[in-house]
């Protein structure tokens, strides 16, 4: 389905590089020879994805396998938006269960697409809907972030297709990691940065991500 999101993001994406008095702006970058480094400083000391918790949030949002439903496809990645899990489906009916946060408000789009890029330190633009909506928090990135830690995409990204279109939903790592097991992003999934880095080596390029309802839809549809 298009959305608002697509047709707004669209017509952005056929200017991509912005001028300023006839000069080309220079694209945000992400420089390799940074990355290593980067995710030293955002992986705790002694880190252990069970037990390490310098976040403070509830435990129950630190990475655990637990048993899966059955029938779901090995590789496939399942967002449980009401729990605010996300499980990756392992072999033997297995799942690695990681907390995250969801959208906030009507902005969390439910469905089933396809990843069909992985980006370590990414870049990022907020898309034009974002920048209309809160131009005070956006406007200053309307031409794009350099990758690092402070960076809203965080140390990975997984990009969400639908069919062939980009519907800029990400699940991705996030500076923010207080965030988890609530409603905060304009649309994303978020991940503790640490975990998302786990989970990125698991995720083969083609997995199908399920997003399911939110605990309003549940309810207004009940």
């Amino acid at each position: 389905m298009l959305t608002r999101r697509h047709f707004i993001a669209t017509g952005a994406a056929l200017f991509s590089q912005p001028l300023v008095s006839g000069v080309a702006l220079a694209a945000p970058t992400s420089p390799p020879s940074m990355w290593d480094r980067w995710d030293a400083q955002i992986t705790p000391a002694n880190y252990d994805p069970a037990t390490t918790n310098p976040w403070g949030f509830h435990p129950r949002f630190l990475p655990q396998m637990v048993q899966a439903n059955a029938g779901l496809t090995v590789g496939d990645v399942h967002v449980d938006a009401v729990a605010r899990y996300l499980y990756h489906i392992r072999e033997g009916g297995m799942a690695m269960r990681y907390g995250v946060a969801i959208a906030k408000g009507n902005l969390y789009e439910p469905g089933t697409y396809t990843i069909k890029v992985k980006k370590k330190w990414p870049t990022w633009t907020p898309t034009p809907a974002m920048i209309e909506r809160e131009p005070d928090k956006y406007a200053q990135y309307e031409e794009g972030m350099n990758a690092g830690p402070s960076n809203p995409l965080g140390s990975r990204a997984l990009y969400l297709f639908d069919g062939n279109r980009d519907t800029f939903l990400r699940i991705h790592g996030s500076p923010s990691p207080k965030s988890i097991g609530g409603r905060a992003s304009s649309g994303c999934v978020r991940m503790v940065m640490a975990h998302i880095n786990g989970l990125y080596d698991q995720v083969t390029v083609g997995a199908t991500a399920h997003l399911h309802p939110t605990e309003d839809t549940i309810t207004a549809s009940a």
